[in-house]
């Protein structure tokens, strides 16, 4: 036998449901502009139908629905979005911190400017020239030797610029990892209240997406990948929960470390912890280089996980240990190395050029066939570098030089006012091949000194080099860093259709609810009035 007010229970689940929907869209509006928020809805399903099948089952004509009920409030998103957004947002912060970098070393070398190093040595390389064809003129001595501290102090600035920002980018290591640390903690504790509330058949919208907005972050920092795990025993919760985030650490390519790192820990038992995150540094080198990253107690060597950190330890430096002796790598410390190399090759046979040349109206002796040789202990360096500095932050023209200009050493066979054949071959260097210096030539028993790492080409064409290498570096990262920008925003577009609150569409559906509201309404008069009937007008008749 159907119930009398069976229509009644039937529209008030109606006005029920359409009341959540429309407290659900009044959320909605209310956090159109709140950042990482999702828009909601209600999911609605139907009431078990009357009667049910069995034994003492009513016979009536057939089952009939009982009414609508509001099942879950659940947010619109869409994972693999998400998987998308963040994979290009690890790309976005590894190229923006990299690009930053060069942009800054840019800045420092100022090529090609009038105050720039290539400038200051073309200044010099013309003093020499202005030496050779007037060696007595005193002017002319005092400008090669105030040219020649140009080019010294803008190497020096070079250095100390360039080890200076390097600094900066090891503190930048060091607010990272704190950051980092930070944002993991974050997540477990959002992980925590998550588990507390989805065992009781909830869905807690609002902490997924505060654990969502947390891990977009975590990705800009370092390559994750996340992974929903329902633990096993976990109450009454829904069948859509999404459980708790499991978060990994990835290769730039997207592969897993053996064995995997896991940065927040969840397994089928439940929480198991965070990792915490901590650059380790070289004790043996200077400035200290990165040697990894530890993760917990374990040391991780490859840091090709990519996201800003992995940026900052490229800019920074890294102590690579491929082969069996280990080297530095990095973008300041391959450039410092190339300053530093430059620097002490020039310097070395410049002083080796001049330490042979003849100073003005030097003293001399005679060799026993009569011609003009050095006096022994006139043999003078040019150039010097300070104690414990290294080559390009401490090298500078020796004092007596700048003091009396008449020591440099011009003359190629005597110290007379006419003789430029040393100043000629002091100009000269300038075009000469690393490979054809004097100072690191090898003789046939291997005696010798060797030329450092890395130098080909003149003086000229090296620096030349590694500022053409420096600006394709600088505009590739940039380049790159603004393709992945677009498709990070290209896909945070595509994801903020689906999730982003669209007001015109929320104020259709209140329209839509409200309607459906107004007629579970009517149904319920509807159903009052013929209550009235039967309580008050049946019976009547014999009254």
């Amino acid at each position: 036998m159907i119930s009398t007010f069976m229509g009644l229970e039937t529209a008030k689940r109606g006005l029920n449901t359409s009341q959540s929907a429309l407290y659900t869209m009044s959320q909605n509006v209310a956090n159109a502009n709140t950042p990482g928020y999702t828009r909601q809805r209600v999911n609605f399903a139907q009431t078990t139908a009357f009667p049910t099948p069995g034994m003492n089952s009513p016979m009536v004509a057939g089952q009939l629905g009982t009414g609508v009920q509001a099942e879950s409030v659940q947010r619109v998103r869409e994972s693999f979005l998400d998987i998308q957004f963040r994979n290009q947002a690890n790309k976005v912060g590894y190229y923006g911190t990299l690009s930053d970098s060069l942009v800054k070393m840019e800045g420092i070398m100022n090529e090609p400017t009038e105050t720039g190093l290539q400038a200051t040595l073309d200044k010099f390389w013309k003093s020499l020239q202005d030496l050779s064809t007037n060696t007595e003129n005193s002017g002319a001595r005092s400008v090669v030797a105030a040219s020649g501290q140009m080019v010294a102090d803008t190497l020096n600035y070079y250095y100390n610029s360039l080890t200076s920002v390097q600094k900066d980018i090891g503190n930048q290591i060091t607010v990272k990892e704190q950051e980092i640390n930070s944002i993991l903690e974050n997540i477990s504790e959002v992980n925590r209240q998550i588990s507390e509330v989805e065992p009781n058949g909830y869905l807690p919208n609002d902490l997924y997406d505060k654990r969502d907005s947390l891990v977009d972050s975590l990705s800009q920092l370092v390559n994750i990948k996340v992974t929903n795990v329902i633990p096993s025993d976990y109450g009454n919760a829904k069948s859509i929960a999404e459980g708790l985030y499991n978060i990994e650490l990835i290769t730039r390519d997207g592969t897993s470390y053996t064995p995997p790192v896991n940065l927040v820990s969840v397994n089928k038992s439940g929480i198991l912890g965070i990792t915490k995150v901590e650059v380790s540094y070289d004790q043996n080198t200077m400035p200290k280089m990165v040697n990894g990253v530890k993760f917990g107690d374990r040391l991780v060597k490859d840091t090709s996980f990519s996201g800003q950190l992995a940026g900052l330890i490229e800019s920074y430096g890294y102590l690579k240990t491929d082969g069996v002796t280990p080297s530095i790598e990095g973008r300041y410390p391959d450039m410092l190395k190339k300053l530093n190399n430059m620097t002490e090759a020039f310097m070395n046979e410049f002083n080796a050029i001049h330490r042979r040349g003849f100073a003005l109206n030097e003293e001399t002796d005679t060799a026993a066939d009569g011609t003009i040789i050095k006096k022994a202990g006139n043999e003078k360096d040019f150039f010097e570098i300070i104690a414990g500095k290294h080559p390009a932050e401490g090298i500078k023209v020796r004092d007596e030089i700048l003091d009396d200009p008449t020591l440099i050493a011009a003359g190629g066979k005597s110290g007379a006012s006419a003789d430029n054949e040393n100043a000629q071959k002091l100009a000269a260097l300038k075009k000469l091949n690393f490979s054809e210096y004097s100072y690191y030539q090898i003789d046939g028993n291997g005696n010798g000194n060797v030329l450092p790492d890395g130098l080909t080409g003149s003086l000229d064409s090296f620096y030349s080099g590694i500022i053409g290498a420096m600006g394709v570096d600088s505009q590739g990262a940039a380049k790159n860093h603004t393709n992945s920008t677009i498709l990070a925003n290209s896909v945070d577009y595509n994801r903020q259709s689906v999730s982003a609150v669209s007001l015109d569409e929320e104020m259709t559906d209140m329209i839509r609810f409200q309607q459906a509201y107004n007629a579970s309404s009517r149904v319920i008069n509807m159903m009052d009035e013929m209550l009235d009937k039967i309580v008050n007008g049946l019976g009547t008749g014999g009254r």
